[in-house]
């Protein structure tokens, strides 16, 4: 299976795993899952740890490439059938970057991994990974 993991999701799993559903440390721990990280949710990092919201072990530069290699994510860039993917998207998000994850998910056939009740909302597939 194909997973792109959202902002919440990567966090739990890097340093709070506790917090993940049972259904969702099974896929990320499953070496036959494919994992991907969208550089929208690098780019949300950066801004929440420079901002002082999100505290972590290490700087964004250190933490991220580390999750990377530690956990096995493939790097999700944003193109251009992503982003006008978005204006086929109704309104129920307002935060552009989750919108981007679904807009993602859904360019590339992904199972989204969220405990964002507001996704539930779109037409993309999801793994519920808060308990």
């Amino acid at each position: 299976m194909r997973y792109l993991l959202d902002t919440t999701a990567l966090i739990w799993m890097a340093s709070e795993e506790h917090k993940l559903s049972s259904p969702a440390r099974r896929a990320l721990r499953s070496p036959t899952n494919e994992l991907y990280l969208s550089v929208v949710s690098i780019w949300e990092v950066v801004i929440k740890s420079a901002a002082g919201r999100l505290r972590l072990r290490s700087s964004p530069t250190s933490a991220v490439p580390e999750w990377q290699k530690v956990f096995g994510l493939r790097t999700l860039n944003i193109n251009q059938a992503h982003a006008l993917e978005i204006g086929n998207l109704p309104l129920h998000h307002h935060d552009p970057f989750d919108r981007m994850l679904v807009a993602q998910a859904s360019v590339e056939d992904l199972v989204l991994i969220t405990a964002d009740e507001t996704i539930t909302k779109y037409q993309v597939r999801i793994l519920w990974c808060g308990k």
